[in-house]
Order: structure tokens, then sequence, then C-alpha cells
């Protein structure tokens, strides 16, 4: 093991020296006339990237704060506070199964039953599952426990696969009938998730705040023979840390995500809580009722948001999941994910913007705005440098790429840093592929709310006609069209 570890070592350190070796050789073969008439370009992206990157920072500063000085402070408060108690609170894992491999299913549930055991206050589990042979595998491994399960209860409830919202609601019912009371908590896990097996020790002492609604912890992908998509995962990944990092300094994250998330359990159970995750809509100007198929943790998300719940994130607790690629290629795969994945974020968006700043906060609120404006200040640069080049010639192209090279090798040494872990060199090449191809995905499904599908799933969401998506299509195109002239105009080009 020593020496694969040493030898990947060396190609680390080989593969970072020859990257900076073509970011400085790229430098250095910058012509000369590459800026000459381009003035307005360089005035402009300049602009856009001390505004991300001013931004970013905003982002990396408050969240060393948060978990250098904040979250120590706030965890020692609440240690203190839970030590007081007079009973310990039940948990209530919620675990959704769908057409996961076997091997799979045993590791997590393993996780689970051991999670349930060490809980002070007693656990219940509900299962839901679709194919009968996942029900079987659960009892089995349940059985085969060697810890002492008499404190933990196993229900398991199969459904028809008609949809993980439906399988959640029928599954907070169950939990509802057992009249949780506001001191337990209930644990949603995926069924490719493991949990640590102390989470309800480290989660439940949060909630003795009555404020607290919901928490979400790091997390981590276990992903074979995929070596690209592995990376792409932990970079967004260590992003996701960051960011949940800044956001919970706030007292809001923005995502309570559907891999592990707590909530109280009254609230969890509360009638108008199951009834969002169950049958959440959204009344769209042009699109008409747009029914969610996906994105159920941005339902419970934003009935906790709006009804004025703080969330929070634990940085010291992490979460893993067995991810697999979907489809043969790496960048098939990508963009599929991040389809569905930003088309829940924009069918969120948009109404808790809605919600009165006083009561989500300004720091949320104005982060829920930049959502939208990264889609148009991300996909400027790369349009910018494309009609500049057109106009000007191809001279701005090699600039441009060691601009490129060379910020998102500082972003990703500052994501590394604050990990305290080194990165691959793929890093900063699939960081520029998320925000550009993310910046598009994001600006399709924008204008096309109604489009949704399940990774593993068949079922996909309601085409309203033919004709909504040629206006659908017309007005993206416009606004692209729109987007093309502002950066010409800003850039002098004409």
């Amino acid at each position: 093991m020593a020496p694969i570890r040493a030898s990947a070592g060396k190609m680390q350190v080989l593969g970072h020296s020859l990257y900076l070796t073509v970011l400085v050789l790229v430098a250095l073969s910058i012509p000369q006339t590459a800026l000459v008439g381009a003035q307005g370009f360089v005035f402009a992206l300049g602009a856009i990237g001390i505004w991300r990157y001013s931004w970013a920072g905003i982002n990396f500063v408050r969240a060393i704060w948060y978990q250098a000085v904040a979250f120590p402070r706030m965890k020692r408060r609440v240690l203190a506070h839970y030590a007081a108690r007079r009973t310990s609170p039940h948990a209530f894992f919620l675990v959704t199964s769908f057409k996961i491999e076997p091997e799979v299913t045993t590791r997590v549930y393993q996780s689970i039953f051991v999670a349930a055991c060490r809980a002070e206050g007693g656990a219940s589990i509900v299962a839901s599952v679709v194919e009968g042979a996942d029900a079987r595998l659960i009892r089995t491994v349940f059985a085969q426990m060697r810890e002492d399960m008499s404190g933990v209860r196993l229900t398991i409830d199969q459904i028809a696969g008609t949809g993980k919202r439906d399988a959640l609601a029928k599954g907070l019912r169950m939990i509802a009938a057992l009249a949780p009371s506001w001191r337990d908590i209930v644990i949603f896990v995926d069924g490719d998730s493991c949990v640590p097996e102390d989470i309800v020790a480290q989660s439940a002492p949060w909630f003795c705040d009555t404020a607290v609604g919901a928490l979400t912890t790091d997390e981590a992908a276990e992903i074979p023979d995929a070596p690209a998509f592995r990376d792409w995962f932990d970079l967004r990944f260590t992003q996701r840390h960051v960011l949940m990092s800044s956001m919970a300094l706030a007292g809001r994250v923005l995502t309570l995500t559907g891999r592990m998330s707590v909530f109280r359990a009254d609230l969890a159970t509360d009638p108008g809580f199951i009834a969002q995750v169950h049958s959440d809509h959204l009344e769209h100007w042009r699109l008409g009722r747009v029914t969610f198929l996906t994105g159920d943790d941005k339902s419970t998300w934003f009935w906790l948001l709006k009804s004025g719940y703080r969330m929070l994130y634990l940085p010291d607790v992490r979460t893993l999941s067995m991810e697999r690629q979907p489809m043969a290629g790496f960048v098939g795969s990508a963009t599929t994910l991040m389809v569905r994945w930003y088309g829940n974020m924009m069918r969120t968006n948009g109404r808790a913007l809605a919600l009165p700043i006083s009561r989500i906060g300004a720091f949320t609120w104005w982060s829920l705005l930049d959502q939208r404006i990264t889609i148009w200040t991300t996909l400027a640069g790369p349009l910018g440098v494309l009609l500049t080049a057109a106009v000007m010639g191809p001279a701005i192209l090699v600039a441009y790429l060691a601009w490129v090279l060379f910020t998102r090798y500082v972003f990703c040494l500052a994501l590394s840093l604050f990990r305290g872990t080194a990165f691959p060199i793929r890093y900063p090449f699939l960081l520029y592929f998320g925000q550009i191809v993310g910046a598009a995905v994001k600006s399709f499904v924008l204008f096309r709310l109604d489009r949704q599908r399940w990774t593993r799933q068949a079922a996909g969401g309601r085409r309203i006609a033919t004709t909504s998506d040629r206006v659908s299509t017309f007005i993206h195109v416009l606004t692209l069209g729109w987007l093309t002239l502002g950066v010409t105009l800003i850039s002098g080009l004409l």
C-alpha cells in the first residue's frame, strides 16, 4: 500500500509541475497584440471577475470563521444544554430504496442499524422499498446484526414504484402515527448513503433549540472505476463544504440534501410538511401548474424556510454515499445529473426569493438571487472571448486560456487548503467544466421548469405541449441574444 501511495504522490507532483509549466508557457506566448483593441472586453471581464471572486472570497472568509470560531462555540453551548436533559430523544430513520445494488443496500442498512442501536432513546426504522428482494435482504441484514437490537424497531413498507415523494409521504404518516414529540428526530436517508454510527448523538443536541428545524452534514462519495466522475463529485462536495459553512453562519443553508438530513420530528410529521413533500407544485405564469417530480429535498427546505425555522450544517459529521456513473461517458453523466439538480434549484429559487427578507435573512436572500445572476456572469466571459476573437483575431484566446488556467488553479488551491487535502490536477479542468456547462444547464432549465426526470426511474415530468416547448426555446434563445448584445456593447466591439 505504501509504494502505491508514494507512486500516486509522485504522479500528483508531476501533474502539478506540468500544469504550472504549461501555464507559464501559455502566459509567455501571449501575443503583444492580444489586447490591442480589446480594452473594453478586458474591462468587462475584469469587472465580472472582481464581482465573482469577491463573492467567493466572502464565502471563504465566512466559512473559515464558521468552522474555526462560530461552530465550536455553538457546539459547546448546545452540548452543555443537552447534557442537562431529562429524557433522551427517540430517533426515527426513514429510508427509501429503489434499484440499488444488493451490496450497497447491505452496507447502507448495516450503517443505519448500528446508528439506530446506539441511539440512547431507542430508534424506529421505516424502510420504504419496491422490490420484494430488497425487503428480504433488509430483514436478513437486521437478523445478522451482532449489536444489541432490542431497542430498535424495524418496519418495512413495500410500496408500488410510483416515486420517492409517495414513499416519503407514506413513511412520514407511519411515523406520525407513533406520535413523536418535539424532542425526537427524523433522519431521512437515501438507499445509497451510509450514515455515521454516531449520527443521533451528533445531531439530536442541536434540536434543544426549538428554532432549529433541520440540519445536514458534510458528504463524501465512493465511486469505483470512474476516476474523472469521482474527482468531479469530490470537487463538488468540497465546494459544497465551503458554501454550506458560509450559509450556516446566517442560520439557513440553501438546501437540505436528500442523501441524509435530520429533522425535528414534530415538524417532519406536520400535515403541511407531509403535504408539501407529497405533492409540491409551482404555479408558473406561462407553464401553468408544474407538479414537482424530483427535488423532495428542496420541498422540505422550502417548507422550513417559509415557516421561519433555522437550518444548520454540521461540518464535523460526514455521510458517505455510494454513487455510480449513470451513463457510459463522463460528460453525459455529469450533464444528466446537473439537469436534475439545477432544475430542482430553479423551480424553488423564485418562490424562495418571493419570501420577505425579514423572514429568511438578507444574506440568504442575496445568495438566492446570486443563483440567478451567476448564470449570466459565468456565460458572459467565454461569450465575450469568442466575440472578441471573431472581431479582433484569435490572439485574445491565448490570453483568456492563461487567465482560466491561472484562476482555476488558484481557486482549487484555496479549496484544497480549506479541506486540508491535496487536489488532483483534474480539478481545475473539472471546475471550469462545472462552471460553464453548469451555467448553460441552468439557463436551459430556467425556461423549462416542467422538464423533470429521475436518474434511476423511467418516469419523467409532464410535458406541457409542443407549442409550450417552442415558446420556451424562443424565450431562451431571445435571452441569449440579449446577453450577446449586452456583452458586445460592454466590450465596445461595435
